[in-house]
């Protein structure tokens, strides 16, 4: 088996490695984004939050050394403190690409279950509490039905990607099954 030297390692295997980081390359830079799935306003916002905190922290001594040349000064800061400004400035450029979106739109995936796992305790906490000022103050419990709702909603994921409008009519595909093609 006669291979080239860039499509195979020392001991003759071939080397896949290099054919695959330029395929991604090439299949990133064919993409706006790896990752369409589409999300709520609120959703993104959280994503957008963790990017910026993402790109601050690469940049942090820069942000650092600016915020000291800015301390105490007002009307002088956008003279005297040009260069940590610039330096900071640059550095956040550099840092804010699509692939640290990526990142932090993978982290925010990432960290669905545990933002779930909070939800619920929080809402077990809230049903403890209202139960024991109900039992405090001798109010009427609350509906079985009430609270049965409440512990199925909070069962319930996050929703992500939405949901078709009740409207919107169904487009059958080639195979005969309802919902979306090639299209979408």
């Amino acid at each position: 088996m006669a291979s080239s030297p860039s499509s195979s390692s020392a001991g003759g295997t071939p080397n896949t490695t290099t054919t695959a980081a330029e395929e991604r390359a090439q299949l990133a830079a064919s993409m706006p984004s790896r990752n369409p799935m589409p999300l709520s306003a609120s959703q993104e916002a959280q994503v957008r939050d963790i990017y910026y905190a993402r790109v601050r922290a690469r940049c942090a001594e820069e942000i650092k050394a600016f915020a000291a040349c800015a301390l105490g000064r007002t009307f002088t800061v956008a003279f005297m403190c040009s260069e940590p400004q610039r330096k900071m400035n640059s550095c956040m450029k550099v840092h804010a690409t699509q692939e640290e979106q990526d990142a932090a739109r993978e982290e925010w995936f990432a960290k669905r279950m545990e933002r779930q796992k909070e939800r619920e305790r929080k809402a077990r906490r809230k049903a403890e509490q209202e139960a024991f000022l109900r039992e405090w103050w001798g109010l009427p419990e609350k509906d079985r039905e009430e609270a049965r709702r409440e512990m199925e909603k909070l069962k319930l994921g996050e929703r992500v990607g939405g949901f078709p409008s009740k409207d919107r009519r169904v487009i059958p595909s080639d195979d005969g099954r309802t919902g979306g093609g090639e299209g979408r």
